[in-house]
């Protein structure tokens, strides 16, 4: 038995996709940036690959960089906005729970200069507009908020905090790469300046991702050379991967099936967290109803995460403790901290994230599989002593 249970952290590449790369790694692998045959031909793969993204997006052709994918996105839109805007003023708000790849290229331009507001969450993960709007200030040049977590599953108000920056003047950016599978992506409907998103969270490959930019949006290259993606990221850009792309995205966004599958999973997801919190000592991470329909994830008591996701993959189950990109760390979850929950119980997280390949029997099989590791795990579990006294309380009281 093998169940695929952390699309969170990387998806199969679709069939269709790789069919629609293969001809740019054979036959027309020209640098698009040739005025040959051969780089024309390349360069008209790049050219319907970006119309392609733009569309799915509301968005201008011009208006689409291909990147290396969601980590340089999000990288590109944080330091390369701040920094276009850094003589108007050298203040960002973001929120407690982004992605890694957005907290730490603002930390790094707090070490330069920039004060960066860290909007806090509800035990839901759930963001307030209104929040955001008071962190927002004269000196605010970026608001940068995630259209769905990427541990939690937990769906941002984005549409909302988009309009309070439009009507404040402020550039927002949406990390949208756990959404963009699952849900309808409108950057105008955002009133978003810039939106990440990334290939393999969709079935595309990866080494691959996109990033919106407003036209009029100002922005210095992370990447210095070439004039390749009208300035904005110098280097030879990866057709095929950006053809991959284009066509798993528009599979994943075709509404029709975007309906129908986000329905399906849905349903799976629903029955997987109500089976998983039968277990004395479950508890649900994330909101109830206004989460990504893949995304179930818990908290355990008694366990640690990581050792039940060993003791999973054991029986061919395939899960993770939380965002792959920081799965081995010792420390607890940022995002579970920020909602509240405290450091002994966020290391018992799980985070089981469904895809197109999953079925009900695939569910109930990792139910009976997760209450097995979770009774094998406690009983394992050494005896706890009892927290010794404070000192103040543990002599005699004086007479």
């Amino acid at each position: 038995m093998s169940i695929y249970l952390d699309h969170a952290s990387t998806t199969p590449l679709r069939r269709e996709a790789l069919e629609a790369m293969l001809p740019y790694l054979s036959e027309h692998w020209g640098n698009p940036s040739s005025i040959h045959h051969s780089g024309r031909r390349a360069r008209q793969g790049l050219d319907e690959a970006r119309e392609s993204v733009a569309m799915l997006l509301g968005a201008k052709p011009r208006e689409i960089v291909f990147t290396s994918g969601g980590t340089e996105s999000d990288n590109l839109a944080i330091s390369g906005v701040a920094w276009a805007a850094s003589a108007r003023g050298r203040h960002i708000v973001t929120t407690a729970i982004e992605h890694k790849a957005v907290l730490q290229e603002c930390a790094l331009l707090g070490r330069h200069g920039f004060d960066v507001t860290y909007v806090g969450v509800d035990g839901d993960g759930l963001v307030d507009p209104e929040a955001v709007a008071a962190a927002i200030n004269e000196r605010t040049v970026l608001v940068s908020v995630m259209a769905a977590n990427n541990e939690v599953g937990t769906v941002q108000p984005v549409a909302e905090i988009g309009s309070i920056c439009r009507a404040r003047r402020v550039a927002f950016h949406v990390d949208a790469v756990q959404a963009a599978p699952f849900l309808p992506i409108d950057v105008n409907a955002w009133q978003a300046d810039v939106v990440s998103i990334s290939g393999h969270k969709l079935y595309g490959p990866k080494g691959i991702g996109a990033l919106f930019v407003r036209q009029g949006t100002a922005m210095v290259p992370l990447l210095q050379g070439g004039a390749q993606e009208r300035q904005r990221r110098a280097g030879t850009e990866n057709v095929a991967a950006a053809v991959g792309l284009a066509t798993a995205f528009a599979l994943a966004a075709d509404e029709a099936m975007l309906t129908a599958e986000s329905s399906r999973l849905s349903g799976l997801r629903d029955a997987l967290l109500a089976g998983l919190t039968v277990i004395p000592g479950v508890h649900r991470t994330g909101h109830a109803t206004q989460r990504l329909p893949n995304s179930a994830s818990v908290v355990i008591d008694g366990i640690e995460g990581g050792d039940l996701v060993a003791a999973l993959d054991l029986e061919g189950i395939e899960a993770s403790t939380g965002s792959a990109c920081t799965t081995g760390s010792v420390e607890p979850s940022h995002v579970l901290l920020a909602m509240g929950i405290d450091a002994e119980r966020a290391r018992g997280s799980l985070r089981l994230t469904l895809g197109r390949e999953n079925t009900e029997a695939d569910v109930v099989a990792t139910i009976d599989a997760v209450e097995r590791g979770v009774a094998r795990l406690r009983a394992a579990a050494p005896a706890r002593e009892p927290a010794e006294a404070p000192a103040a309380m543990s002599a005699a009281p004086s007479v």
